[in-house]
């Protein structure tokens, strides 16, 4: 099998409310939007993020769900301890919480801040000067 992952697909309870968050506040472009169902962004190559209504979630894993995810953040690299605060900003002035405010983390040299979206998705948005992601979406470590 191909170390691979094309979709990450999140139940959310509140499909309008990450709407509103992504689409309006973020300026995010949907890959696809069905009202009511399902949100689909590309973001990054060959990956796609689905925020798919909770409701329907459930329904497409037969009641498998709620599949509680923990320990999960997604991330976001910045190039700079600046544009973490940037971004928070951004993050929080399209209605997310800061849960860790801008600091620096006690790993890695890196410099952090852990924000909610309103479906309670936590975003890590971070400056790592260890990690470098190019412009094709590959990551190294130096």
């Amino acid at each position: 099998m191909r170390q691979d992952v094309h979709f990450v697909t999140l139940s959310t309870p509140d499909l309008d409310a990450a709407r509103r968050f992504y689409v309006n506040g973020l300026e995010w472009h949907p890959l696809l939007d069905v009202p009511g169902e399902i949100l689909f962004f590309q973001i990054a190559p060959g990956l796609v993020l689905g925020l798919f209504d909770a409701k329907s979630f459930s329904q497409d894993v037969r009641g498998a769900g709620p599949v509680a995810a923990t320990g999960v953040t997604l991330a976001h690299n910045v190039d700079s301890p600046e544009a973490v605060v940037d971004l928070v900003d951004r993050f929080t002035g399209a209605g997310g919480n800061v849960v860790v405010p801008p600091e620096p983390g006690a790993f890695g040299g890196v410099f952090h801040a852990i924000v909610r979206d309103p479906n309670g998705v936590l975003w890590e948005i971070a400056h790592n000067p260890g990690w470098l992601v190019a412009d094709d979406g590959t990551v190294s470590f130096s």
